[in-house]
């Protein structure tokens, strides 16, 4: 009857571990991606915005650090699973300037994603039309090398690469 063709007419869905491996889709690389370490937020106001995750929402907090090769302040709040970096520009030249020029009251700025091998992984997102914004990678906020990769190579989000 009515029931039983309803019944067999239906599509099957196949659950996610039915079917195969989202690893099995994804080319395998000489370098692999790590924890997410932080996601860094350019702010207008340095104090306030350290007071907010301080005072108001409880978080720890570190002191401000000058970075003048960046052209930032930053301050790092922990999170426990991650971190969040606080941006503020130092200098006239700083990118967080300009960033705060176009979006005044701040916002998200960039993602930073650790991996085991950063001159690989250079070499191989170049090979794979990645653009870097740098020829080299620059000591970062941890003392660890840390590379930008393009915006607009990266669905409209500024990623950060550091060596684990």
């Amino acid at each position: 009857g009515l029931l039983s063709r309803l019944h067999t007419s239906t599509p099957t869905i196949r659950s996610l571990s039915s079917s195969r491996s989202f690893s099995q889709n994804i080319p395998s690389c000489l370098w692999k991606l790590g924890r997410l370490n932080h996601v860094a937020i350019a702010v207008p106001d340095l104090e306030k915005a350290q007071s907010l995750y301080k005072d108001v929402l409880g978080a720890q907090v570190s002191e401000t650090v000058a970075l003048p090769e960046h052209g930032v302040y930053t301050v790092f709040v922990e999170l426990g699973n991650t971190k969040l970096e606080l941006l503020h520009p130092l200098g006239e030249k700083s990118p967080i300037a300009s960033f705060l020029q176009k979006n005044k009251t701040g916002g998200m700025h960039h993602i930073c994603i650790e991996v085991d091998d950063i001159n690989v992984a250079m070499t191989e997102l170049k090979k794979k039309k990645i653009r870097i914004l740098s020829e080299e990678p620059k000591i970062g906020a941890h003392g660890k090398p840390v590379i930008f990769l393009h915006p607009k190579d990266c669905h409209g989000v500024l990623v950060e690469l550091e060596q684990a």
